[in-house]
């Protein structure tokens, strides 16, 4: 087995040297905060885009989970560019290209008018894939020049001003996207990357200074490949089983492709001279369980938040901007939470916070399974709080047990694992809870249609099933079958909804058990880490 030896820093955490750092924090906060706004916002524009351009549960789903993904099989490589380019011109890079992107896909509609053989949606995912590729090279890029201008014992500053910064925006897509939706169409909850993008590259040329650019063989592009094809063959299996039938062949095919892909990523990391993925962090338990414990918690927020969406307009009937406040509870919650998570983790360690947080996420999807097709705004309101008070000790305590527990050698490669967990873990949490859900509604519909289940062409029919996870019936059905069938889509949609909800319990009880593993995490410097 080959083994590369990294050197221990013969001074770390010396002063910052890339720029005055309150400055250059507010740059990347810009580039952050236009990304993570992105990765939300879109949950209220997918039912105007479905309409709009006719799209299928399984195109929405990858509308999100295509962005997702791409973020994370390219983070750390992403990460190892800036290293070898400089992370201020990965940063730029990542900016620029992001907001020209989102302008792209806001003419996905005139694109597809232009270019022979390609609809509207199909230029919509394209463009989303390659919008998720610049968002990684900005985030890690901004994370390690954030390391990079301040000084050792204000870090900690500049990490909770950077976990704010996530959390909040993440929380505030939805209350954006409703105004922009509303008002301007779904398109411009992408044109709005372009101001935004713009300030950022100004104040990223001016106020950032470029960092001194590490030694570094070669990337392993071999480890990308790899994983790359193994999070497609997984979540592209979970998206189209429910079409195809589980037990399907072409279902088992991508199955066993993903297994045999992370297998042979596993044994490619073993022997690269620069393995993408260094396996040797994973022998810290704790690194291991804070990287599942951020994929879980990940998989709850965006899961709930995909399927909020059309619950709010679909069957409440609510305008996008309602439904966006409705989901204002939850960006209050966030404000308080995160510092107190802050707080008790410094008190009580990571171990009992995270536990503790995992219990209120699990009471706060349990109650989002209780909640009723016409639920008022208090109602909705309590769950979107008790989850905020759940989730921000997991991402706060996630990110501490794993970036602490590594080497400081290896500290910026845990990091770019922290994100992509993150992001691998919202991509599976929409793919899978929407199977759970499209299989539900699929078992209940005919249930509820009763008698006049036999009067609809079996073609109708399985229009009806596909419609009912978006929570209404297709554009231009007729009034008198929308009279007729659309309490029982609305009631078939409540259950598959519910059971999702559920499941989410499940895996957050079960992840619960997982955080009493974890251990604080311990920086240790000085001998050479050997990898590989």
């Amino acid at each position: 087995m080959a083994h590369a030896t990294v050197d221990a820093p013969s001074s770390p955490d010396k002063a910052g040297t890339g720029g005055n750092p309150w400055l250059v924090l507010l740059a990347v906060s810009l580039g952050v905060i236009m990304v993570m706004l992105d990765g939300t916002v879109v949950g209220i524009a997918n039912p105007v885009i479905q309409t709009d351009l006719g799209a299928s549960l399984a195109d929405l789903q990858w509308v999100t989970s295509g962005y997702l993904l791409a973020l994370a099989v390219f983070l750390i490589t992403a990460g190892k560019l800036g290293d070898l380019f400089g992370h201020k011109r990965v940063f730029l890079i990542g900016v620029g290209g992001f907001a020209l992107v989102s302008v792209g896909i806001g003419f996905s509609q005139q694109l597809a008018d232009v270019i022979p053989g390609l609809s509207p949606v199909g230029a919509l995912i394209g463009l989303r894939v390659l919008q998720g590729l610049f968002g990684a090279l900005l985030q890690p890029a901004a994370l390690a020049l954030l390391r990079g201008a301040f000084p050792g014992e204000k870090l900690n500053q500049a990490m909770g001003a950077w976990g704010a910064i996530i959390g909040l925006s993440s929380a505030a897509g939805p209350i954006v996207g409703g105004l922009l939706v509303e008002d301007q169409g779904w398109e411009s909850v992408f044109f709005i990357n372009a101001p935004v993008g713009l300030i950022a590259l100004l104040l990223g040329i001016f106020l950032i200074k470029e960092s001194p650019l590490k030694a570094l063989a070669k990337i392993d592009w071999g480890g990308v490949v790899l994983l790359s094809g193994a999070m497609f063959s997984l979540v592209w299996t979970i998206i189209k089983a429910p079409e195809w039938g589980w037990g399907d062949s072409t279902t088992l095919g991508f199955g066993a492709a993903f297994v045999v892909l992370i297998a042979a990523f596993i044994f490619w990391q073993n022997r690269a001279r620069q393995p993408l993925v260094p396996l040797s962090l994973f022998a810290n338990p704790s690194i291991s369980i804070g990287t599942v414990l951020m994929m879980m918690v990940a998989f709850a927020m965006f899961g709930a938040m995909f399927f909020l969406g059309f619950f709010f307009q679909g069957v409440h009937g609510l305008s996008p901007l309602e439904a966006g406040l409705r989901m204002l509870p939850m960006s209050a919650g966030m404000i308080v939470a995160s510092p107190l998570a802050g707080m008790m983790i410094g008190k009580l360690g990571p171990k009992i916070t995270m536990a503790s947080g995992l219990v209120v996420t699990a009471g706060a999807m349990f109650l989002m399974s209780r909640l009723s097709m016409d639920a008022s705004f208090i109602e909705s309101a309590i769950p979107f709080v008790v989850l905020a008070f759940g989730l921000s000790p997991v991402f706060v305590g996630a990110t501490e047990i794993i970036v602490g527990n590594a080497p400081l050698e290896l500290s910026g490669v845990a990091g770019g694992l922290q994100q992509s967990a993150m992001q691998v873990g919202g991509s599976l949490g929409t793919a899978i809870l929407g199977a759970v859900m499209a299989a539900e509604i699929s078992s209940k519909l005919p249930g509820y249609l009763g008698t006049a289940a036999q009067a609809i062409p079996p073609e109708q029919l399985s229009q009806l099933e596909k419609a009912a996870p978006f929570g209404g019936l297709p554009a231009g059905t007729p009034a008198q079958l929308v009279q007729a069938v659309g309490p029982a889509v609305n009631n078939a949609f409540m259950d598959g909804m519910h059971l999702a909800f559920l499941v989410s319990t499940g895996v957050a009880l079960l992840t619960a058990v997982l955080a009493l593993f974890v251990k604080s995490g311990r920086k240790i410097e000085g001998a050479p880490v050997h990898v590989g």
